[in-house]
């Protein structure tokens, strides 16, 4: 079979200008990059308001393996499959960073026939929206720096200043520095940092925001450090809300791209799910819902995460009600999570099938008590026996879910008409009743530990001395109203990465918590997950090249 990037390199893209008239813009409402890519004018989503809402699905997965789960290759096939039925669908998705790009991923626009194009561009510079974000975020770094240089007239303790750069890599060496040495000239010597930028509360500000004015308000208020008086110091006071906001006026409108079959997407804004939200813009998951009958939409990494994120985060800051979540899983990575090695996993084995079952049953049962219906996406491998797709069938419909199987990584649109069937019966038949999981009113760490408790299945939850003393801090600040984003390994239920399917008994650890503030969110930090990732032993980027003619290879 072609790899990701001859596929869609091999496919005849349309004129984006085309696809955005499907959906009834215009060509004033685009701002092109190009032939195939463009943004959506502030002007026209202003205009967009007044149409009614369709449905929005939200796709969702289990715990992520090496084995791979394909939910991005599901979400977009799904689409692909509506559309195919003559119904109106438009996705919605995250942007990818460069930095999984270059380390493990190699990309992230979907797979095999279940693509969006132009594949090369989304995953590398794309439309510049993070390198924007990245701007937006060393700005302030620097104007804090300078307030420090220029005799410090905010009265900042640089013993409590939370502000780090910011660069769209996976650079381990960053992660903790010393600036401003060299001499009275180069500023004042501190500890410093970097988070990789789709950690930054930038990011996380322009995919919440509604609307330009709206980011700028987010914008002003993120804290940047605490004074001599443990009162926040925010970029309004560092006088930067202004420049911040102009380096975004293009970033906050929404990318406009399609699918190998030329379904309409909207790629835009990219913050990772184990440490920031995980979930794309809210303007356009806004358009989509306004452009479409149906939206189709993911949060990154399994339920635990994104998903909860999305509907604890998203949903009740942009007013969104979700009708259904689509759960991705294979028969491959559950029996990872039962036990299987990683190269045992093309030989029947039922057994551990059985035991990883287990934890896309968590899944189920934690979307289940936010009162929507799901429907599990059985992502096929040809390896998969027909006794182990039974049986996965059998325990999901147990589990009062419905079951469909998905071949769009091979088939696209054509692999995906029985799941849309399916998710079509469940609109239809099945009313979604959701709600949060807590309410706003309770403290922080109760929310923390409904979070851990109901959703990660944890037996208690452990805050270290510096947790408690943020826990103090946050009640002094009255910042107590905030919901909870927690900051942990995607590849388990718990903080620990080792403990796969569903483990029973463990402690959530909570070693900081970080006001986001912009956001409108508490970040918790949960056991050894860093805002800053490593490259692996041999990077995916060893394997990227491009020819003397321009095409790209290596990217998949």
């Amino acid at each position: 079979m072609l790899t990701d990037v001859e596929i869609a390199q091999n496919t005849e893209m349309e004129p984006i200008i085309d696809v955005a008239k499907r959906l009834g813009l215009v060509e004033d409402d685009l701002e092109l990059y190009g032939k195939y890519k463009a943004k959506i004018s502030l002007e026209a989503i202003k205009n967009l308001e007044k149409n009614d809402n369709g449905k929005l699905i939200l796709v969702t997965s289990i715990n992520p393996t090496p084995a791979g789960e394909g939910k991005t290759t599901t979400m977009i096939g799904l689409s692909q499959a509506l559309n195919k039925l003559g119904k109106k669908s438009v996705v919605a998705m995250r942007e990818p960073s460069l930095g999984p790009c270059f380390g493990i991923k190699g990309g992230a626009a979907g797979g095999g026939y279940a693509q969006v194009v132009p594949m090369e561009d989304i995953n590398l510079h794309f439309t510049g929206d993070i390198h924007a974000i990245t701007t937006a975020n060393n700005l302030i770094a620097a104007m804090l720096d300078n307030s420090l240089h220029q005799g410090n007239p905010l009265h900042i303790d640089q013993r409590q200043i939370v502000w780090k750069r910011a660069i769209d890599l996976n650079d381990r060496a960053l992660r903790h520095i010393v600036a401003g040495l060299g001499g009275k000239a180069n500023g004042v010597p501190r500890e410093d940092g970097f988070d990789i930028s789709v950690a930054s509360e930038v990011m996380a500000i322009l995919c919440l925001a509604s609307s330009l004015e709206d980011l700028k308000k987010r914008a002003g208020r993120m804290v940047v450090a605490y004074d001599y008086d443990n009162k926040p110091v925010t970029v309004d006071d560092l006088k930067a809300t202004g420049a911040v906001t102009l380096l975004l006026k293009d970033a906050i409108k929404p990318n406009m791209v399609q699918t190998l079959d030329h379904t309409p997407v909207f790629v835009h804004g990219g913050p990772f799910a184990n440490i920031a939200h995980g979930c794309n813009s809210v303007m356009a998951t806004q358009l989509a819902l306004k452009l479409g009958d149906y939206a189709i939409t993911e949060a990154g990494f399994g339920a635990d995460l994104g998903a909860e994120k999305f509907l604890d985060i998203k949903c009740p800051q942009a007013g969104l009600k979700p009708d259904a979540v689509v759960i991705v899983a294979t028969i491959r990575a559950l029996k990872m999570h039962g036990g299987s090695h990683k190269t045992d996993l093309n030989n029947e084995n039922l057994d551990t099938l059985k035991k990883g079952i287990a934890n896309l049953t968590k899944h189920i049962e934690n979307i289940h008590k936010y009162g929507l219906p799901s429907l599990v996406a059985i992502n096929v491998f040809p390896t998969d026996s027909f006794a182990e797709l039974s049986l996965l069938k059998t325990e999901v419909e147990f589990m009062g879910s419905d079951v469909a199987i998905s071949e769009v990584f091979g088939k696209g649109a054509a692999g995906g008409i029985e799941m849309a069937h399916k998710l079509l019966k469940i609109l239809e038949t099945k009313e979604s009743c959701y709600h949060p999981l807590y309410s706003l009113e309770l403290s922080i760490e109760e929310k923390i530990r409904r979070i851990a408790e109901e959703i990660y299945g944890a037996h208690d939850v452990v805050f270290t001395k510096k947790a408690r003393n943020q826990l103090k801090k946050i009640k002094a600040l009255e910042m107590e109203n905030l919901p909870v984003c927690i900051a942990k390994t995607q590849y388990s239920l718990s903080d620990d990465q080792t403990l796969l399917g569903r483990p029973q008994g463990f402690d959530i650890t909570i070693n900081d918590l970080i006001p986001n503030m912009g956001a409108g969110f508490i970040v918790a930090i949960a056991g050894s997950i860093m805002r800053m990732p490593g490259l692996p032993k041999v990077p995916a980027a060893n394997g990227m090249d491009i020819d003397e003619n321009g095409k790209i290879i290596g990217l998949f």
